[in-house]
């Protein structure tokens, strides 16, 4: 009997999904966007109705692709994008728009726990940060502003977690993802702090079970089944983090493995035994043992999503030559980049579109385009602003390896923004660090795939993900471009210190005038 394994990921932007045979093939795969909402200035919103019906788009189109028979599916996991907030009533219905991890409209609650708890009694459970928003901090929001909506919660769940419920009647999350449900989570426990959670006023019944990301939580029903095409029965994981799930998938099994994303947002994650969390960093489970290992996650707020920003806004004529020729719009946004020299003629972006998280944590920062000239052009603003998303990741790189020396060399980049050259040169350079590509991107879905296949003991362990895992085009770095970097680096830096009282004051005005 042939087996096949499912993923499917829900990022900031899209829904994925893929199918794998136990070679680690992909036989179907699919992408759907759905649109992020901003309503109001600092919110960032999704429609969570659109989650469960792109779920079964996706699922359809690539069990047709792979031409498979949804019998042989012998496992399915999921993962998605956090902090995020989905809120569902006891028929497991959708209560409002679901928060997306660019939403940070609750510094109320934020500085409501700083003055009440302490940053550092939270940071010593949860391992993470206040600033990042959390799953609870968001949850509070709720309950301090729409109190009639927040009586009627049966769960307040991440968007894995909503799909997972949808497809299982379970409300259950993993180990990775309640790392950033945060506050009360312990981190090294797996477990929610029930103290903490009585003093802020959090009913821990609206929050789901915890499972390591390794076990099966449950099947597929009846009603799933009939909604998606799989068969009933199918057997669901508790699932993992969507960066977990796309370095799982590229290979990233060992103590000191790192490998990056390009994404919506931007990160990289170092894989580690030991609970030394950092305060500017993110801290989550990582899904190979997951009750024991653990992840540090640096994470600039807009990565692809800067590139997708200037495609959307500024790239009508590149949108148009797409829709007609069928030429990538990103690819002809590369190309103007390409004809722009290192540092691109002094011009200097700082990319805080929304806000920005390590290791500044400021949710007021806001972009910066700093030396525009008549003489540059889209070109320039487009290499600049992928050249201020290096810098980011940068600012988080040297801090990590001030305190870990165990780092397994080259940095693998994935996901999004990696098929660009031209942008892995820059990230490259500024890091100042040999780099791979992973040459089949399949990203978390595969990831996922992967994790249902050791789950359910079709995969003896997760080593079947590095001998898949192809490594190419590898570049080592451009010293003299490393210094001309570095020059802008420091400009990059000063910016940003010269301008965060500015964006406080800013901040006040957005509000006063919203």
């Amino acid at each position: 009997m042939v087996d096949y394994l499912m993923g499917i990921d829900y990022g900031t932007g899209g829904a994925k999904a893929c199918i794998i045979d136990v070679e680690g093939n992909v036989l179907g795969y699919a992408f759907r966007e759905y649109p992020i909402i901003i309503s109001k200035p600092g919110w960032s919103e999704h429609d969570p109705s659109l989650y469960w019906e792109i779920t079964c788009q996706v699922i359809k189109e690539i069990v047709d692709e792979a031409r498979i028979d949804p019998r042989h599916i012998r496992g399915l996991s999921m993962s998605s994008a956090m902090p995020a907030l989905v809120m569902v009533d006891k028929d497991h219905s959708p209560i409002n728009m679901a928060y997306n991890l660019m939403d940070r409209r609750a510094t109320a609650q934020v500085q409501w726990l700083k003055d009440n708890v302490g940053e550092d009694r939270i940071f010593q459970i949860s391992g993470n940060r206040l600033e990042d928003h959390p799953t609870v901090v968001n949850l509070m929001w709720e309950r301090d502003n729409r109190p009639d909506d927040y009586e009627r919660i049966y769960k307040a769940l991440s968007v894995d977690s909503y799909i997972r419920l949808k497809m299982t009647g379970r409300a259950v999350a993993n180990y990775s993802v309640l790392a950033l449900f945060g506050v009360a989570w312990d981190i090294v426990n797996n477990r929610f702090d029930e103290n903490l959670l009585e003093e802020i006023g959090v009913d821990p019944a609206l929050l789901p079970e915890s499972f390591p990301c390794e076990e099966i939580i449950g099947e597929v029903t009846g009603k799933a089944a009939a909604d998606t095409g799989l068969h009933p029965g199918t057997p669901v994981t508790a699932g993992q983090i969507d960066c977990n799930a796309v370095w799982v998938g590229a290979g990233a099994i060992e103590e000191g493995d790192i490998q990056m994303n390009l994404g919506s947002v931007g990160n990289f994650g170092l894989i580690h035994k030991d609970t030394k969390f950092l305060k500017s960093m993110i801290a989550c489970a990582y899904t190979i043992d997951s009750s024991n290992t653990y992840v540090t996650v640096p994470s600039t707020m807009t990565g692809g999503m800067s590139i997708r920003y200037l495609r959307d806004h500024f790239s009508k004529t590149e949108i148009e030559v797409e829709r007609v020729l069928g030429v990538d719009s990103y690819d002809l946004l590369n190309l103007q980049a390409q004809k722009v020299p290192p540092g691109s003629d002094g011009l200097v972006i700082l990319p805080y579109l929304a806000g920005e998280r390590t290791p500044i944590w400021d949710v007021d920062a806001r972009g910066v385009v700093f030396g525009l000239s008549l003489s540059h052009t889209k070109g320039h603003i487009v290499r600049a602003m992928m050249e201020a998303v290096a810098y980011a990741l940068y600012h988080n790189y040297a801090l990590i390896t001030e305190i870990r020396n165990k780092i397994n060399y080259p940095i693998v980049v994935n996901e999004g923004g990696a098929k660009s050259t031209l942008w892995r040169r820059i990230i490259t350079d500024v890091l100042n660090v040999p780099t791979v590509m992973v040459k089949h991107r399949a990203g978390a879905p595969y990831g996922n795939a992967i994790l249902s296949g050791v789950a359910t003991g079709i995969f003896k362990d997760f080593y079947v993900a590095r001998e898949w895992s192809e490594y190419i085009g590898l570049m080592e770095p451009d010293r003299s471009n490393h210094e001309r970097y570095m020059e802008y680096y420091a400009i990059y830096r000063n910016l940003y210190e010269h301008l965060k009282e500015d964006f406080r004051d800013l901040a006040v005005l957005r509000n006063k005038y919203a």
